[in-house]
């Protein structure tokens, strides 16, 4: 209908434009008669103005007679010509105001009567609908009103927190540690930063230097095959999930594997059913899938019994922890410290990360719920080197990047900056260039 009504207003404005061009040529024909009587009648009288001179000879008489008659036959002609354009115009005007405009005015009413039957029809459809779909609606409503009366936050909690939650055990309390005396210094068990087989702590980027707050901001993580990277509650249930997974696509085909050995029964019985040849390929296939999901249902059983046995320890060594007292501190000479710290800095960052440093207890992250103030810059430092960073805690720098520092390097030669684009981390204090502020 939009088309139709276009085209209606099209033709409605050419009509006009041609009954305006009529007027015009009208108009023009009217100016030249109204100038050509003027002319005829000033030649009239200057033929009769000489013609009374005495001085005046019978030439110019002459001429200024042919004149007057030239000038007065150009006006007869100007007159016919106005006089036609002027019936044109009329006979025009009538048939556009007679004729056509209430022809297209017809044209778009009947088209408007047309739409407006259709929008009355669209209309009583649309209450239709309405009142089918009512009655659902209510029933919705109904439903979210007997759910909303239904809500237990308590449970709600404990679900949540069966979901989330990380099973780290609580850290024990940090004991007070020797310095004037480190030869005769015993690691403590119950330190955040001391691993439970006895090592030297570990002096190395995000270790030792920092603690991971529950309300700190999240950083983000390496995604795992084993998931490592998630507390180890989450591990056990994502390990759990997958083992699952692996258990039914398993069960899966080898339901499908039994099902082509039947079929290929069959057909070597029944030949004209079918060719058992066809069902090798389908068959191998099977048994391929077979044997590379129970090697994954072996390799989650694995990481599922250590994830297991790591919530389990982290349980039991947090009750230990918090049910005996921390260990009073050892004595030794004051002047072998300086050299025993330095030992211990340079044993603890010469160290690999082990399993059981990775396994200590650390306290879990929220996400991001609670955003902790941004800290300001220290220093300004630029980096001379590439750095990957792909060990716990660390970032990735290119050459040449200007970063913040956040953190002087404290003796274990590493140095907490951050982006530009955003991200903290540790970077190798030898690759950089810094300028403290």
């Amino acid at each position: 209908m939009k088309q139709e009504r276009k085209m209606h207003f099209q033709e409605g404005r050419r009509a006009q434009q041609q009954l305006e061009n009529g007027f015009k040529q009208l108009e023009n024909s009217k100016r030249k008669f109204e100038r050509d009587c003027r002319e005829a009648e000033k030649a009239a009288q200057t033929a009769e103005r000489l013609d009374q001179d005495i001085n005046a000879t019978k030439a110019d008489v002459e001429k200024a007679k042919q004149q007057a008659h030239l000038r007065s036959h150009m006006a007869e002609e100007s007159k016919n010509e106005y006089a036609a354009q002027l019936q044109r115009f009329n006979r025009d005007q009538a048939h556009f105001y007679f004729s056509q405009m209430p022809q297209i005015f017809d044209k778009l009413q009947d088209m408007d009567e047309r739409r407006a039957t259709r929008l009355g029809a669209g209309y009583g459809l649309l209450s239709e609908a309405e009142l089918e779909v009512v009655p659902i609606i209510a029933k919705c409503l109904e439903g979210m009103k007997v759910a909303a009366n239904a809500v237990d936050p308590k449970n709600d909690s404990h679900v949540l927190i069966e979901l989330h939650k990380s099973g780290f055990a609580r850290p024990g309390d940090v004991e007070f540690e020797d310095f004037s005396q480190p030869m005769n210094r015993a690691p403590s068990d119950s330190s955040l930063g001391t691993p439970s087989d006895g090592r030297p702590e570990l002096r190395g980027p995000g270790r030792s230097r920092t603690k991971r707050w529950p309300f700190g901001k999240k950083n983000k993580t390496v995604v795992t095959e084993d998931f490592s990277h998630l507390p180890p509650e989450q591990q056990r249930k994502r390990l759990q999930q997958q083992l699952e997974e692996r258990s039914r696509e398993l069960q899966k085909e080898v339901d499908q594997r039994e099902a082509l050995k039947k079929m290929k029964d069959v057909y070597e019985k029944t030949p004209q059913m079918g060719d058992p040849a066809s069902l090798e390929p389908q068959i191998a296939e099977t048994l391929s899938n077979i044997e590379r999901l129970k090697l994954e249902v072996r390799k989650y059983e694995a990481w599922l019994a250590e994830a297991e046995s790591r919530v389990l320890s982290n349980r039991g060594d947090s009750l230990s922890r918090h049910a005996r007292p921390p260990d009073p501190p050892a004595s030794a000479p004051p002047d072998s410290s300086s050299n025993s710290a330095s030992q211990d800095t340079k044993e603890s960052s010469e160290e690999p990360p082990s399993e059981e440093s990775q396994d200590t207890p650390i306290y879990t992250e929220f996400e991001e719920d609670f955003e902790e103030e941004p800290t300001s810059p220290i220093g300004h430092c630029v980096a001379i080197y590439h750095f990957e960073g792909s060990s716990e805690g660390t970032i990735s720098m290119a050459e040449g990047e200007d970063l913040s520092l956040m953190e002087e390097d404290k003796g274990d030669g590493w140095t907490r900056v951050r982006r530009k684009e955003g991200g903290e981390g540790y970077v190798p204090t030898s690759y950089l260039r810094v300028t403290l502020n």
